[in-house]
């Protein structure tokens, strides 16, 4: 079983964050929460997440896919901390997946790892001028190499049945997604 991790700032959208974790549990999916320091995080509509652990606590150890759910002031939180940046680093260059949505792929960008990738974002979150190596894109969801970003809220079904297909394959997102009942 693939072992995930997904930091949670504080700040960050609970849509996304409470989205990937659950459809990835719901893939059978060792799901490992952190946040920045110990403690509840207060997410960026006031909803209280409890971390299972801490960054801290995770960041010497290997996981199949490190998550960065978006979300304000939460994914600038993400971008300001050295740790998350060495992490990211290590993790691609490791041969393991970054995946990032909404306003964190800008956290994956300030790491360099969308330098020459296509990527995804919240509108308005990345300058392009400002990583004029990377391709922009309005797509909801894009998988490049070893990343994975996505645009939002609105995206983040799609992003984590996508982050399943790439850890458990297509037939484990079909099982997944056919039990949400959605009508695509």
């Amino acid at each position: 079983m693939p072992k995930v991790l997904v930091l949670l700032a504080q700040g960050c959208e609970e849509l996304e964050a409470v989205t990937i974790i659950d459809l990835l549990r719901r893939a059978q999916i060792d799901v490992v929460t952190a946040g920045l320091t110990a403690g509840a995080v207060t997410a960026s509509r006031g909803t209280v997440l409890v971390p299972d652990s801490t960054l801290e606590a995770e960041q010497d150890k290997d996981f199949a896919m490190v998550v960065l759910p978006g979300g304000l002031p939460g994914a600038r939180f993400l971008e300001e901390d050295p740790r998350v940046q060495v992490l990211l680093r290590r993790q691609v260059a490791e041969g393991r997946f970054a995946a990032a949505i909404c306003a964190a792929p800008k956290v994956l960008a300030a790491a360099g790892l969308l330098d020459g990738k296509r990527a995804t974002a919240y509108p308005g979150s990345i300058v392009a001028a400002d990583f004029p190596r990377m391709m922009l894109t309005d797509a909801p969801v894009v998988v490049d190499g070893l990343v994975v970003t996505s645009r939002g809220p609105g995206t983040a079904m799609d992003f984590a049945l996508q982050l399943i297909a790439l850890l458990m394959g297509e037939a484990s997102r079909h099982t997944v997604e056919s039990q949400l009942v959605r009508d695509l």
